[in-house]
């Protein structure tokens, strides 16, 4: 089964969290905030990749792939995420998001993250999450570390592989 049905399984309650819901974008306002105003620092902006990147990746393979807004408490679009499947070794799940800078240091990203895994794991309870990241991503280590995943032998591309 596809990611992208396998999520139209789940329960409504499932994509809500600790003062964050996660949902798919379904409107022309929703996609010209993930590309155009949910923005990073330029420090951030090596580490992570564009909305554009995953809404393209998502047009192109679109059973894998399921790019989401992220929202506070107040329903208020923070953040970007998406959902898909794993690219790399391995029949893993796996996402690529980030808190706009002006929601950062929030617990927004944590919050999110955990979300993120309470999602996949309720599409599919025995499949392994796995994300990596730049070297240079201490501080999404340390995030990925403190939610239980483990840092792996493997690598993608470049990039460090962390899994759950």
């Amino acid at each position: 089964m596809s990611l992208r049905a396998a999520l139209e399984y789940i329960d409504d309650a499932v994509w809500f969290g600790d003062g964050v819901c996660i949902r798919p974008i379904q409107t022309q306002e929703e996609l010209a905030y993930a590309v155009f105003e949910c923005q990073l620092d330029e420090e951030q902006k090596e580490l992570v990749n564009p909305a554009g990147f995953s809404i393209g990746r998502a047009y192109l393979y679109p059973e894998d792939n399921v790019p989401c807004l992220i929202y506070d408490e107040n329903r208020e679009p923070i953040g970007f995420i998406s959902l898909c499947k794993w690219l790399g070794n391995g029949n893993a799940y796996s996402w690529s998001y980030y808190i706009d800078k002006k929601h950062q240091n929030k617990g927004y990203g944590k919050n999110a993250a955990a979300l993120a895994i309470r999602i996949l794991k309720a599409a599919d309870s025995q499949k392994t999450i796995k994300l990596s990241t730049e070297e240079s991503n201490e501080k999404a280590q340390c995030l990925y570390i403190s939610l239980g995943f483990q840092k792996l032998p493997e690598r993608d591309g470049d990039d460090i592989v962390f899994g759950l």
